[in-house]
């Protein structure tokens, strides 16, 4: 399994910039494609970004594309982050990091939050205006 625990979150104001990481326990994130979602009270938890277990394809939702940046530390492959520039107050979330079923996936399989297996407990963003 890949039991992955994120750390990075905190307040910051519009038009910063955080760097979220994720640890992945167990298996390498290599070994598994990797998703950053993102949830606000009261809605669904939603894809903010994904990366292929190979590292060669990233997605990202149309929110936050050209601002975020998934990556994976690729000397020890157990950390993917989640850079995050340019942030708005509509970036607001408990920002959560999970581990996907495949290696190999497509936009749809991204952003389908039931086909992730393992889930961190998540971390507050906060972007004050």
């Amino acid at each position: 399994q890949v039991q992955p625990v994120e750390s990075g979150g905190g307040l910051v104001q519009a038009g910063g910039s955080l760097v979220l990481s994720c640890a992945a326990s167990g298996r390498t994130s290599s070994s598994v494609a990797m998703g950053w979602f993102r949830q606000v009270p009261g809605k669904e938890r939603k894809v903010v970004a994904a990366l292929t277990a190979s590292g060669r394809t990233a997605y990202y939702a149309d929110s936050v594309s050209g601002r975020f940046t998934i990556s994976r530390d690729d000397d020890y492959k157990t950390t993917v982050y989640l850079q995050m520039h340019n942030l708005k107050p509509e970036d607001t979330a408990v920002y959560y990091c999970a581990s996907h079923r495949a290696q190999n996936i497509d936009f749809a399989q991204a952003s389908n939050v039931a086909e992730y297996e393992y889930w961190g407990q998540g971390t507050q963003v906060t972007v004050s205006s």
